[in-house]
């Protein structure tokens, strides 16, 4: 079994985010914060701002390998939706393993937060604000082979190379 977090390389941090070493060097990787933790917490690289009715698209700087049957769910944290009404704008984002590393982005996974409430929220550099739960998935029985591949990044599941 094999499944883990790392950081995106320098030079797409350089393109995604910022040419900043020093920032590069001390954010940190996804990791639960108790023992019975089921989601491991993404910290913000830099200070995130979202104001009522605003969307932000924010860089996790990470991607993350696993096994075949598996994917990484990544959900808003409870505080953020309950104390705030902050939330994914696609409720729950599924990341499948083929996405580490592909051609596009490296597998940099990105999240779009929504504030739904009526107070503007501020997420401090360092703070916890979305979560990642691994799990299994299954298939159905007597399924067809599936050939394509994936050749890009977000959105390109649909769009994979045919391999014969």
């Amino acid at each position: 079994m094999s499944r883990g977090f790392e950081k995106i390389s320098f030079p797409q941090f350089s393109v995604d985010i910022d040419n900043n070493q020093e920032l590069y060097k001390k954010y940190k990787l996804p990791r639960r914060s108790t023992k019975n933790s089921a989601g491991y917490d993404f910290f913000a690289i830099d200070d995130i701002i979202i104001k009522p009715g605003e969307t932000q698209k924010i860089p996790t700087g990470i991607k993350v390998y696993m096994n075949q049957d598996e994917m990484l769910m990544l959900i808003v944290r409870g505080s953020m939706g309950f104390k705030y009404n902050v939330r994914l704008c696609n409720q729950v984002g599924i990341i499948d393993s083929d996405y580490y590393n592909n051609k596009s982005n490296e597998g940099h996974l990105w999240v779009r937060l929504q504030n739904h409430g009526d107070s503007k929220v501020i997420i401090k550099k360092g703070d916890a604000y979305i979560q990642g739960i691994f799990t299994k998935f299954l298939i159905i029985d007597n399924e067809e082979k599936i050939k394509n591949e994936r050749i890009g990044g977000f959105g390109s599941t649909n769009k994979g190379e045919e391999n014969e």
